[in-house]
């Protein structure tokens, strides 16, 4: 027997992004922080402080190399690496705890100026894949109590950036911040959803 969708019913899926990862709430980062910390995870804490504040995307994050985010025996606060996807340079940060966490790391590993910052444990991958940082992105979230099907490697680059447009409502700086060539692209990004312009346009008087 044909079954048909009743006409009125609006999909599950209208106007959301299907398989968008959540980002993380300010007190699952710490969650994190203080697992690996505790664990003495010095690498893992590394690449999680730095997943978050540079907003790269997987492939770009364990391409890194050292000189990326030196100068030096310096960890820089702010560095600049070209996109893979697009091609375009985009900036970021590193904060204090990052920039400690990152020396640390560089320190423990014995890593050069040209080296990976994640060099790959096996032989067949010059650094960390981006298969092998997803299972390690698994296992930050399982250690923090979340649902691991909710939140991925994308988790990692939307945090700040979502963290940020909810602080400022500045989609301009979180466009620059992830390196969209595209406004409409940010706004689909962060998933803004019309309670969101609704909550703006309901605070301006007129």
């Amino acid at each position: 027997m044909e079954t048909r969708e009743h006409p009125y019913r609006e999909a599950w899926n209208k106007g959301k992004l299907v398989g968008q990862k959540a980002p993380l709430k300010p007190k699952d980062i710490w969650a994190i922080r203080i697992h690996l910390q505790n664990a003495h995870e010095v690498r893992d804490l590394a690449m999680f402080n730095l997943a978050i504040d540079s907003k790269l995307r997987g492939c770009d994050l364990v391409s890194l190399r050292v000189r990326d985010v030196t100068h030096g025996s310096q960890v820089l606060s702010r560095a600049m690496v070209v996109q893979r996807k697009t091609q375009r340079p985009v900036q970021f940060e590193l904060t204090e705890p990052t920039r400690t966490a990152v020396a640390a790391w560089i320190a423990k590993a014995a890593l050069r100026s040209e080296d990976f910052l994640f060099p790959s444990r096996l032989h067949d991958s010059p650094h960390v894949s981006t298969r092998q940082y997803a299972r390690i992105v698994e296992r930050w979230v399982v250690a923090a109590g979340l649902d691991p099907s909710a939140y991925g490697t994308h988790s990692m680059r939307r945090t700040k950036a979502t963290l940020i447009y909810k602080r400022t409502k500045n989609l301009r700086a979180v466009q620059l911040l992830l390196g969209h060539s595209k406004l409409e692209s940010t706004v689909r990004y962060l998933g803004i959803e019309v309670d969101d312009a609704l909550e703006i346009s309901e605070q301006i008087e007129i």
